[in-house]
């Protein structure tokens, strides 16, 4: 979208949480304007825009969705408990063991109790995370079907749980060239149509480090994927803060965010950024290795969390935690990013 001067566009929104009624309003911060290369003073503008209203009533912190990748060991419903009892708003959770090719069936029991605990913690927009044994871009022709039929099978699994996003890394070219397996991808995220169609489900692609012969870690490789299938099947981008790092984003400062994000939404498009993988990084800009490290404690340092929790282009993207050491962190975590988004 073309933005034209302000002086003839802008309005001074005359109440914090004021909701304008038959004209869309695009909020401009500070960094905004300096991105277009205006020289005003821009604080609760909008801009009176084409479509549909939105509301510029901003979510309270304590209600912004940031959870953690919970365990769902004796049920999928003790991944819901345990998020509650971190202070989650949502979670991320394996529907069976990840390094296993067959699954054991969820049960109807356990799924009812998967939706009684969604209906008491009121929790949102959970996201299942497939096996990492899964590439759908394989050329081997039986590791390929393996995947292909786990891949459908999870997607079931969440249909059947009502779970939002079913988060995947989308391969790795092993013997084969890089073109070859992001092609492999396509057709197999496209044998999904019918059943995608069936439920609420969408896949989110998960920004990889780029280790060994992994795509996924350039915007490029998710434009290649998403320019293919997206009017074909529900599809997004999970963004995982250490992954994008060691595959050379820096998110380290407010300025370094900025370039990326322009770098996403020029490349890929950032209606297409549906969450957040939040983790630190033990290894260095750049070094296409995953290591996730806590919060602070890693290369990326604090300060990127605090741009994130505050940019109004990530601030309302639901967020999930993988760092190491568990629950007793991720509750600490959880509130240290809910402080910064005051």
């Amino acid at each position: 979208m073309s933005l034209p001067s302000p002086k003839r566009r802008l309005k001074k929104v005359p109440d914090k949480n004021a909701k304008v009624d038959r004209e869309t309003v695009f909020v401009v911060s500070s960094a905004m304007s300096a991105t277009l290369g205006w020289t005003i003073n821009l604080d609760r503008y909008y801009y009176i825009g084409k479509t549909n209203v939105i509301n510029m009533k901003k979510t309270p912190a304590e209600e912004l969705l940031i959870g953690a990748h919970t365990s769902a060991q004796g049920g999928a419903y003790h991944a819901i408990l345990e998020g509650m009892e971190i202070g989650a708003t949502t979670v991320q959770l394996f529907t069976a063991n990840q390094k296993r090719w067959e699954a054991k069936p969820i049960s109807d029991e356990d799924a009812a109790l998967f939706k009684e605990a969604l209906a008491s913690t009121g929790l949102t927009k959970i996201m299942s995370h497939s096996s990492y044994l899964i590439n759908l871009g394989s050329p081997n022709k039986d590791g390929l079907q393996k995947s292909r039929h786990a891949f459908k099978e999870e997607l079931k699994r969440c249909q059947l749980l009502g779970l939002s996003f079913l988060n995947f890394h989308p391969g790795a070219a092993l013997d084969g060239s890089e073109e070859a397996c992001l092609d492999t991808i396509v057709k197999s995220l496209s044998g999904l149509e019918d059943l995608l169609h069936k439920g609420s489900t969408s896949l989110v692609i998960e920004t990889t480090a780029g280790q060994g012969s992994s795509v996924g870690w350039r915007f490029e490789h998710l434009d290649y994927l998403i320019d293919r299938v997206h009017k074909k099947i529900p599809i997004g981008v999970c963004i995982d803060t250490c992954h994008i790092f060691a595959a050379g984003y820096d998110i380290r400062t407010k300025a370094a965010w900025e370039e990326t994000l322009c770098e996403f939404e020029r490349i890929v498009g950032l209606k297409y950024l549906h969450a957040l993988h939040v983790n630190d990084s033990m290894k260095p800009l750049g070094s296409r290795r995953d290591r996730h490290a806590p919060l602070g404690k890693g290369e990326i340092g604090i300060e990127c969390f605090k741009v994130m929790m505050t940019h109004p282009k990530l601030r309302e993207i639901p967020k999930y935690l993988e760092t190491p050491d568990g629950p007793p962190l991720w509750k600490k975590e959880i509130a240290l990013l809910r402080e910064f988004a005051q």
